[in-house]
């Protein structure tokens, strides 16, 4: 949607330049930053629909960046990269990353992915607006200002874990693929390693289970994926 913002980090001047002539092309507003500290600075300050993120950059490396603006902010952070290793794009996705690209990279299709994630977001924002209270036995989710509250204690979620929380709860007893819920929050065109639907899962337990071991929300259905619901 033309006039949302975006925040490009990227050391290269000829990257930055040639993404912000394309975003600019279909109406978005560019700023943007050379380092790790900039980044985070104009993150909080300048408030961006979405983050384009490259990871090796000075002073704090795109992770940290990522990691650090996820205390305070849930906004969708695009990683572009010279690292392109699985791993790489594990540890991306894992630290809150949306979606990881590898330079060399095309601009159409990063330009794509650009809208699919605020697409995205506005959806998630859309839901929140018409469903403000989610509220179960032992977990309360309140979508207006994003937080969860498990066992009568406030907890903190990533924006991923937030949004996996919630799609399993509105879709009490529903059973979910790994590939299902990947392609739903990730994308049908983002890194396909569902192995980091499962990381999250594993860390949402951690956050909002008494004994994530033998979990009381998201329950594991062998051979089929994930499902929420209360179990007594």
């Amino acid at each position: 949607m033309a006039g949302e913002t975006i925040l490009i980090v990227d050391d290269d001047a000829d990257i930055r330049e040639i993404i912000t002539l394309y975003l600019e092309k279909e109406g978005y507003n560019v700023v943007s930053a050379t380092d790790g500290n900039e980044a985070i600075l104009n993150a909080l300050t300048t408030n961006p629909d979405l983050i384009i993120l490259d990871i090796m950059i000075p002073g704090l490396d795109g992770i940290e960046v990522c990691q650090e603006i996820r205390k305070k902010s849930t906004t969708p952070i695009i990683f572009l990269s010279c690292k392109g290793e699985p791993i790489d794009k594990s540890i991306g996705l894992t630290a809150g990353g949306d979606d990881y690209m590898s330079k060399p990279f095309d601009t159409i299709e990063l330009l794509a992915r650009v809208k699919a994630q605020l697409r995205r977001n506005r959806i998630l924002k859309s839901s929140a607006n018409s469903t403000q209270l989610l509220k179960y036995p032992g977990l309360t989710i309140d979508l207006t200002n994003y937080s969860v509250t498990a066992n009568e204690k406030l907890i903190t979620l990533s924006r991923k874990e937030l949004q996996l929380l919630v799609l399993l709860a509105q879709n009490q007893g529903k059973v979910f693929s790994s590939e299902e819920l990947f392609k739903e929050l990730w994308g049908t065109d983002s890194y396909g390693d569902y192995r980091t639907v499962m990381v999250h899962i594993s860390h949402i337990r951690k956050k909002i289970e008494k004994d994530p071991t033998n979990p009381k929300f998201i329950h594991t259905i062998k051979g089929a994926g994930y499902k929420f619901f209360i179990s007594k």
